[in-house]
């Protein structure tokens, strides 16, 4: 984006102290007094984080406060009845290991890239531009059986959009194990003209590692029988190579966090090389290589090792942009399915 050219463009910001995102609607309070910098969401309650017309871009989002899987972000657009993005806050911001506050250093996990930043504290950051011509709205429900506290900013601009705009999508998937001998789905039924632009994944080794990433990442474009786009392995995808380190000299996984890519956590890991139930948080973001679709996508992500299928815990959220707004072709499995440890 060329900052230095004056847009025809009108700033707004959602929070807890302006939930009306209107111009001058933020603090009645004085300097340095704070009223009302989070909300308490209740069980059961969904409240709506911010509600406005169009046209205009959301250009970022942050949360904290609770950020477990209980908490479900859903957007809508354009008056839309069903969400075209559902997924828990946690695993939208890559973080799905929500119960797990610490990597193997005894750090908080630190997501750091172009489009998505988890900071420390589980500050949860997001950066994908999301237009809409005629209406938005943000909602945050709680599944869970507790109510919690939330802290938010939604930010963007109201102005003239580019006629080719197309509407944001996430939709959440997990499968605790995937069945042995068959394909992790990432997405499936996706209809209409548009792009993929990426995924986060959450793994968590079920026995013996024997080396978790030899399965390959599949794409079916417009009707495929086979797929197009078909990667080598698992962390060939995550833009990685040889088991992210631990096939050679090493001998042990090494984490990494760029623009794009990154394995940037890994969860119980006792310093083998082979140790079980470890837990490895990705992301790819197809910014730079995004995948066009005009009539149908799905993606596979195959669960392989070096000794032959495997049934490891995944967990992933897909993202992708479409010409027009729609409702999502997966459901949520209910909150008690969702605890990952």
């Amino acid at each position: 984006m060329e900052l230095y050219r004056m847009q025809n463009r009108t700033s707004f910001g959602f929070s807890a102290e302006n939930p009306t995102g209107t111009k001058g609607g933020g603090t009645r309070g004085k300097d340095c007094e704070k009223l009302r910098p989070y909300i308490q969401i209740q069980p059961g309650e969904t409240v709506t984080l911010c509600d406005t017309d169009g046209p205009g871009m959301i250009t970022h989002i942050w949360f904290t406060g609770y950020i477990g899987h209980s908490f479900v972000l859903r957007m809508y657009w354009d008056g839309m009845e069903k969400p075209s993005v559902e997924a828990p806050i946690s695993a939208f911001f890559g973080c799905a290991y929500d119960e797990n506050f610490a990597d193997r250093d005894g750090s908080y996990p630190v997501l750091n890239s172009a489009m998505v930043l988890v900071a420390p504290g589980r500050g949860f950051n997001c950066y994908w531009e999301m237009p809409f011509r005629k209406h938005c709205r943000i909602t945050m429900e709680n599944r869970g059986d507790k109510a919690q506290t939330l802290y938010y900013m939604i930010s963007g601009w109201y102005g003239e959009l580019p006629a080719d705009s197309g509407y944001f999508h996430a939709a959440y998937r997990q499968e605790h194990p995937v069945q042995k001998g068959h394909a992790y789905t990432v997405i499936d039924g996706i209809r209409g003209k548009g792009c993929f632009v990426g995924m986060t994944l959450a793994s968590g080794m079920n026995g013996h590692n024997t080396c978790w990433v030899e399965g390959e990442a599949k794409m079916y474009i417009d009707g495929d029988t086979y797929p197009t786009m078909n990667y080598t392995g698992t962390e060939d995808y995550f833009c990685g190579s040889y088991g992210f380190g631990n096939d050679i000299i090493l001998n042990r996984y090494q984490t990494f966090s760029g623009l794009y890519a990154g394995l940037y956590a890994i969860l119980g890991d006792t310093g083998e090389m082979y140790n079980h139930q470890k837990r490895f948080m990705l992301y790819r973001w197809h910014v730079k290589d995004p995948i066009y679709f005009n009539e149908d996508f799905r993606m596979k992500l195959d669960n392989l090792g070096w000794t032959g299928p495997r049934y490891d815990d995944y967990t992933s959220v897909a993202y992708w942009y479409l010409t027009e707004p729609a409702a999502l072709p997966v459901e949520l499995p209910d909150d008690k399915e969702m605890i990952m440890k």
